[in-house]
């Protein structure tokens, strides 16, 4: 059997109005229907993990019409190039805790996804420049809520930070992190990634030098 070749498709942005059908007939709802009944909980680890990319994108002005690849090696890229990748945590989960969340990060390098043949490549590494890490640091149930920016955390680190790191390649607790970097709030972001791309940079060239 000849093999096929089904070419990416690529999506486009929606409304929100765009009606479910049933042999030309809208069965009363629509996809704005869908993303209130899939992602309203924003609490919840899957969509407060893609809610926090979406953070860091506004803060870095990221074109909002290039919609988010759920496979790409990187989380975001800003529209100077900057590539991204956003880890997020938070004390208060949607569920029934008996304490709050310990903080802990995921850092695990992963091979390189080629979208063009559909496979990963090479070795694992970090793919990103930089590191966006998250955290929700409200600790009051009764006011938490992720659109109110001030209640967010973030920690910005230069990739090769990472890669130096000796404790774990995996994982990074808020204990380690700190002593890394020290945290921000929303609006000192933007500046903090630009200056982490620039550290990154700097440390690439330095290397490179080394070798020669």
């Amino acid at each position: 059997m000849a093999e096929l070749e089904l070419n990416a498709i690529k999506a486009i942005p929606k409304t929100g109005n765009e009606e479910l059908y049933f042999e030309n007939e809208s069965v009363g709802y629509t996809l704005l229907d869908f993303w209130k009944w899939s992602v309203s909980d924003i609490l919840s680890n899957a969509t407060r993990g893609r809610f926090a990319e979406f953070v860091v994108g506004v803060a870095t002005n990221i074109n909002i019409h290039k919609l988010r690849d759920e496979w790409d090696s990187y989380d975001l890229t800003t529209q100077e190039g900057v590539k991204i990748e956003v880890k997020s945590s938070a004390y208060i989960q949607s569920w029934n805790q008996r304490k709050f969340s310990t903080i802990s990060f995921s850092i695990k390098p992963s091979m390189y996804w080629d979208a063009k043949d559909g496979d990963f490549r090479g070795d694992s590494k970090r793919h990103a420049d930089l590191y966006v890490f998250c955290l929700l640091k409200h600790k009051e149930q009764e006011t938490i809520n992720p659109l109110k920016l001030e209640q967010w955390e973030f920690f910005v680190l230069p990739t090769y930070k990472l890669d130096n790191y000796t404790r774990s390649q995996s994982s990074i607790t808020l204990n380690s992190l700190q002593k890394l970097t020290h945290g921000i709030s929303y609006n000192e972001l933007n500046a903090k990634i630009y200056k982490a791309y620039k550290e990154q940079n700097e440390n690439i060239n330095k290397k490179g030098l080394e070798i020669i």
